[in-house]
C-alpha cells in the first residue's frame, strides 16, 4: 500500500527549511499508514536483504509530512502542505555496509532496494579495510512511541493558525512597526523501524516552529533596525502556541523580556520586540572590552550547539568530518590529559528523551532506546556521543541512541542528541545574578557567528543587549561580539540561574554530512554568566 500526492499551488517559503516531497491538500496531513502494513512492508525487506546474503539488516519506512504558513504584513505569503513517503534499507554484507532507496512503498519495491543495498555493500567490500563492528543490540519485539502531545499542530484549522500569525502583524504594525512578517513550520515524522535484531518499532514524532521578524525604519535618520522573534522551535503540538501564566519567564528587571518555557506567547513577544527594534535605533554603540557575561538560555543554545554538541560528536573527533565540516580539539588524546573543558559548575548532558525537546524520541534511527548520558561532569570530559559501528572504538559496548536520518530516502548517521548546561542545585534568580556584576552585558537571542574548523576559537554575536552597570541593567546596547576559544569560556563559567529559569533553545536546520543532511535538536540551560570574556564592536572599522 502506497501513499500518493495531490499537487497543491505553492511558492517556496524563504524562511523556513526547504524539505523534499509532494505537494498535497491539507487534509491528507490527517492521514496514516496501518501498522500491519508496515510490518509486512519491513519483512519482506528483511527477508530479501538476508536470501541475498546479508549478515544484518534493517529497514526505515518513513512518511515526513510538513506544513508552513508565512505572513506579511496584512496578507498570507504563502501556505503549503508536503508529503515525503518511502523506505530505505542499510545493510552489512561481507563486513561492509550497503544502503538502497526506494518510493515504491510495495512488498517488491521495498524488496528489490533492499537487494539493491546488498550488491552495493558487496561492491564497497572489495576496497573496505576493516570490517564493520557493530555492538550489540536487543530487539524490543513491536513496540511504539510518540512525542507526548495534546493537539496535534496539523488538526488545527489553517484559518485559525493563519489568523493568529495576522493578529501578530496588526499587533506589531499597531506599535510602530514599519515591515513585519510571521510563519508557522509544523513537521510530523511517521516512523516505522524494523532490523534484523528483532525490532519492529513505530513512531510518531512532532515539531512545531511560531516565528516572526520586525523592522522599523527611522525616516528621519534613514536608520532601521528588526528584531526577530525568541521563540523556540519545539518538539511539541499545537499547545505550544497556548499560553500559561506559569510558563513565563521574566528577564532581569529593566530589560523588558521574557522567557518563555512549555507555551509561547507570539503577541507578548512580537509587542516587545517592537519597542525593542526603536531602541537599538538610538542604542549606544558598546565600548569594547572584557566585561562579565549573563546570557540569556536562548542566546546560550547556539554557544552550547557549536562550542560542545558538535566538538563532542565522535565522528568528527575521529576526522570522518574533517572534509565537509571540520574535525574536533577535544580528540581522544586531549581527553585522556584531563584538561578541564571548563570550571566545576560546568555539567552537560545529552538527552535524547527530554520532553519537549526537539531531539526527543523513544528510539533513535538504527533501533537503539535512547536516553541520557554525561558528556561534561564538573567541568571535565567524561564521554562523546556515538552510535553502533563507533561505540566500540571507545571501549564501550552500547550505542548512545544518537542515530537519524531527515528522511527515508537518506542513510542513518550520528547526529546530535540534545545537548544541555545543567541548572545550579542551589536557588538563584536571574536579578540576584545581575546584581554580583559590576560591569557586564545582558544578552538574549540569536546573531551572527563564526567558530573554526576544530570548533575552538569563535565570535558569537545575539538579538538584544543590556548594559550591566553596578549590578543593575541600564541601557541597551548594540554593536556587540564576544570572542574566545572554547576552553577559555567554559573555564570562565561562574555561576547558573537555578531550574526554575531552566529553558530550551533549538534549531531546525543542523546540517552535517556528505550528502548534507538537517536534524532538529534542542540544547536547554538557565541564565548563565560567563566572567571576563572579550566583548569587540561590530561596527568599528580597522584602520
Amino acid at each position: 500500500m502506497g501513499l500518493s500526492g495531490l499537487a497543491a499551488g505553492s511558492l517556496f517559503l524563504p524562511s523556513f527549511p526547504s524539505l523534499g516531497g509532494n505537494l498535497v491538500a491539507p487534509e491528507r496531513l490527517l492521514e496514516s499508514v496501518d501498522i500491519a502494513v508496515k510490518k509486512r512492508l519491513a519483512d519482506a525487506a528483511l527477508n530479501a536483504a538476508k536470501s541475498s546474503g546479508a549478515s544484518y539488516a534493517d529497514v526505515r519506512i518513513g512518511r515526513y509530512l510538513n506544513q508552513r504558513i508565512f505572513t506579511r504584513e496584512k496578507q498570507v505569503q504563502n501556505i503549503s502542505n508536503s508529503e515525503s513517503y518511502g523506505a530505505g534499507v542499510r545493510v552489512i554484507a561481507n563486513g561492509t555496509w550497503g544502503f538502497a532507496a526506494t518510493n515504491d512503498v510495495s512488498e517488491a519495491g521495498i524488496a528489490k532496494a533492499a537487494q539493491t543495498a546488498v550488491q552495493i555493500a558487496k561492491a564497497n567490500s572489495k576496497v573496505q579495510k576493516e570490517p564493520v563492528q557493530l555492538v550489540p543490540q536487543k530487539g524490543y519485539g513491536e513496540v511504539s512511541w510518540k512525542t507526548p502531545i495534546v493537539q496535534s499542530a496539523f488538526e488545527v484549522p489553517i484559518a485559525q493558525k493563519v489568523d493568529l500569525l495576522l493578529s501578530a502583524n496588526g499587533k506589531a504594525l499597531s506599535e510602530g512597526a514599519s515591515f513585519v512578517n510571521s510563519g508557522l513550520f509544523q513537521v510530523n515524522e511517521q516512523k516505522y523501524f524494523a532490523s534484523t535484531d528483532g525490532s519492529y518499532i513505530d513512531q510518531d514524532v512532532h515539531r512545531i516552529y511560531p516565528t516572526f521578524s520586525v523592522s522599523v525604519v527611522d525616516r528621519a535618520s534613514g536608520k532601521f533596525r528588526s528584531r526577530p522573534s525568541l521563540s523556540a522551535p519545539m518538539g511539541m503540538g499545537y499547545e505550544y502556541l497556548t499560553p500559561k501564566a506559569a510558563d513565563k519567564v521574566a528577564g532581569p528587571a529593566g530589560s523588558d523580556l521574557t522567557g518563555y518555557k512549555m507555551s509561547y506567547d507570539i503577541l507578548e513577544d512580537i509587542t516587545a520586540a517592537t519597542k525593542q527594534a526603536k531602541q537599538k535605533i538610538t542604542a549606544k554603540s558598546v565600548v569594547p572590552g572584557k566585561y562579565d557575561l549573563v546570557l540569556d538560555p536562548h542566546h546560550l543554545g547556539l554557544t552550547i550547539h557549536e562550542s560542545v554538541g558538535h566538538p563532542l560528536e565522535l565522528d568528527r573527533v575521529l576526522g570522518y568530518e574533517a572534509n565537509y565540516a571540520g574535525t574536533s580539539f577535544a580528540t581522544l588524546d586531549w581527553k585522556k590529559q584531563n584538561k578541564p573543558y571548563g570550571s566545576k559548575v560546568v555539567n552537560i548532558v545529552a538527552d535524547k528523551l527530554q520532553p519537549g525537546s526537539l531531539g526527543a524520541v523513544g528510539y533513535d534511527d538504527e533501533g537503539v532506546k535512547t536516553g541520557r548520558w554525561d558528556l561534561i561532569k564538573d567541568g571535565t570530559l567524561v564521554d562523546y556521543q556515538k552510535i553502533r559501528d563507533q561505540a566500540h572504538i571507545v571501549g564501550q559496548d552500547h550505542s548512545d541512541g544518537c542515530c537519524y536520518a531527515q528522511s527515508w530516502e537518506d542513510v542513518q548517521f550520528q547526529r546530535m542528541p540534545n545537548v544541555s548546561l545543567q541548572p545550579s542545585k542551589t536557588k538563584m534568580s536571574v536579578d540576584e545574578m545581575v546584581k554580583g556584576v559590576d560591569k557586564g552585558i545582558y544578552i538574549a537571542g540569536n546573531g551572527s557567528f563564526s567558530i573554526d574548523q576544530q570548533r575552538y576559537n569563535f565570535q558569537f554575536g545575539g538579538l538584544v543587549f543590556y548594559a550591566i552597570e553596578k549590578g543593575k541593567i541600564t541601557n541597551m546596547l548594540e554593536d556587540v561580539a564576544y570572542q574566545a576559544n572554547t576552553q577559555e569560556f567554559w573555564n570562565s563559567c561562574a555561576a547558573t540561574c537555578d531550574q526554575s529559569d531552566y529553558r530550551l533553545a533549538g534549531f531546525f536546520n543542523d546540517g552535517k554530512g556528505q550528502p548534507s543532511q538537517s536534524s532538529a535538536v534542542s540544547h536547554g540551560s538557565a541564565t548563565t554568566r560567563f566572567n571576563g570574556v572579550n566583548v569587540i564592536n561590530t561596527a568599528r572599522k580597522i584602520g
